[in-house]
């Protein structure tokens, strides 16, 4: 017998809703086949069978919220085995708080063995994610899902020296703030009971505040600000949307910024770069991340390789992506990821902010609203369409200089944006 967990489908995925079975108890399964759709705090994703079998047990109802990654939420029975009961660890009881009768906690039963050298690593995509940002060796842990399959918690136990109760303290500690702020109620804080509505937080929000608390407690992070004139790329924009219209295709000031940002991402590669407790990663490629709102929260889905493509070919990508992003259909490796990120205000009016780094990413851009303004040139007072760009850098790896010649290569691109079409 062999149970069906609920996935980790994003980083920052604890729980998710599953939305729907494509299954019934009885349906043979193969590998691939897709089972559910599970409702995360970024997307809803299909869930595909890993292993083939006949469907005996569905534990988690259709529409359930709340659901726990690592939950078993169904089980199969593999085609032409016997039945064997499911490993202890893989049990809702022993992966939530012991019940109130229960003896005190003791070590928990030992997993699987490490895999050896050139042995399939049976493993989770999210535990090989974290497994390789931490610098571990996934083929050395040990796993205790179904069948030894190596999971976050795993990685997590590994990471810390394999003292799993040490997990709470440390997340405890990440996100202080918020944590502290959380145990308190409104009223205790001089907030009279009725005078307000609660809306609960949701997977999403929840995931959002972690992260934000994370990078604004553990990045050392500047901003850096610059004005751009851009009543040339408005011609261009104006000139190249015409020569466009019959394909329908329509480029935005932010496509053109996409753009420009990965030109000089190339330009200066240092500014193209993550931090690690291993060293610096400087990316091949400028892999734009460009925030999106949707309801309840952000996403921040991503142009590969934006430094290869056309206007048009990023004004298409981005107009699907933030389209899928507002119906949660993008899959998981269109959002995580990214080298560098893209977030404009302009269209509401935002004159300038700063926003906060999406990490493990170096830098992130905050891009207001183009507005006419008195600027001097060759000492003539004059009118300009101006649009201030702010670059909040992670210190640890893009410093001051580095900023700096980051904005001075994008500066022109900006402004002379046939540059870009060369």
């Amino acid at each position: 017998m062999t149970d069906i967990l609920m996935p980790a489908l994003s980083p920052t995925m604890e729980e998710g809703v599953l939305a729907k079975w494509h299954v019934k108890v009885g349906d043979v399964v193969k590998a691939g086949d897709v089972i559910a759709e599970i409702e995360t705090d970024k997307a809803t994703m299909e869930v595909e069978a890993v292993d083939e079998g006949t469907i005996t047990e569905i534990l988690v109802a259709e529409g359930a919220e709340g659901v726990k990654v690592n939950a078993v939420i169904a089980r199969l029975a593999e085609e032409g085995g016997a039945a064997a009961p499911a490993p202890k660890s893989a049990e809702p009881a022993t992966a939530e708080t012991p019940k109130a009768d229960a003896p005190p906690v003791k070590a928990p039963p030992a997993a699987a063995p490490a895999q050896k050298s050139g042995e399939r690593v049976f493993a989770s995509p999210l535990a090989r994610r974290l497994a390789r940002d931490a610098g571990l060796d996934i083929a050395t842990l040990k796993g205790s899902g179904p069948h030894g399959r190596i999971v976050k918690s795993d990685v997590e136990a590994a990471g810390k020296g394999g003292a799993r109760t040490a997990a709470a303290p440390a997340t405890a500690t990440a996100a202080s703030g918020l944590e502290t702020r959380k145990v308190q109620s409104l009223a205790d804080m001089g907030i009279p009971d009725g005078s307000y509505d609660l809306i609960p937080l949701d997977g999403m929000k929840k995931a959002v505040a972690r992260r934000m608390v994370g990078a604004v407690q553990n990045v050392p992070h500047f901003p850096l600000f610059i004005d751009v004139e851009i009543d040339a790329l408005l011609a261009a924009r104006a000139t190249i949307n015409s020569l466009l219209e019959k394909s329908g295709v329509k480029v935005s000031v932010n496509d053109f910024v996409i753009k420009a940002a990965a030109m000089a991402l190339k330009a200066v590669p240092e500014a193209n770069a993550s931090y690690s407790p291993e060293g610096i990663a400087l990316h091949h490629n400028a892999d734009v991340a460009m925030a999106v709102a949707i309801d309840g929260g952000l996403i921040t889905p991503i142009i590969f390789k934006a430094e290869t493509k056309s206007l048009s070919q990023i004004a298409v990508e981005s107009k699907d992506l933030a389209k899928r992003a507002r119906e949660k259909k993008l899959k998981p490796e269109e959002f995580q990821g990214g080298t560098f990120s893209v977030s404009n205000l302009g269209m509401f009016g935002i004159k300038a902010f700063s926003s906060i780094i999406n990490e493990p990413q170096g830098a992130i851009m905050s891009v207001g609203a183009g507005e006419q303004r008195a600027v001097v040139k060759n000492g003539q007072l004059t009118v300009a369409t101006v649009m201030t760009v702010t670059v909040t850098c992670d210190h640890r790896v893009v410093d001051g200089a580095t900023g700096a010649r980051f904005l001075q290569a994008f500066k022109p691109l900006i402004e002379d944006p046939v540059t870009m079409l060369a």
